[in-house]
């Protein structure tokens, strides 16, 4: 399993929810997201937006599977990108 830490940039509502959900989409390693006490699976929109992110929050990106390096560097520069 590969897991990192982030800071949140921006605030996740419905459109870029869409956009982590295709972005973990991509790859076959199973992948969560998780902020305080949560965690949700980063391909479901439904679990996205229910995380409700908001920019300035701590974030952990976890990915287990045979792309988890690629999976959880590539959603850490969509969420510190934006």
């Amino acid at each position: 399993m590969t897991e990192i830490a982030t800071r949140v940039d921006t605030s996740l509502e419905a459109h870029p929810a869409a956009l982590v959900v295709q972005t973990a989409c991509k790859y076959a390693s199973r992948i969560s997201l998780r902020v305080e006490n949560k965690t949700v699976n980063a391909k479901s929109i439904m679990g996205m937006i229910n995380l409700g992110i908001v920019e300035g929050q701590n974030m952990t990106i976890q990915a287990d599977g045979p792309d988890e390096e690629a999976a959880v560097k590539d959603l850490r520069r969509f969420f510190s990108a934006r």
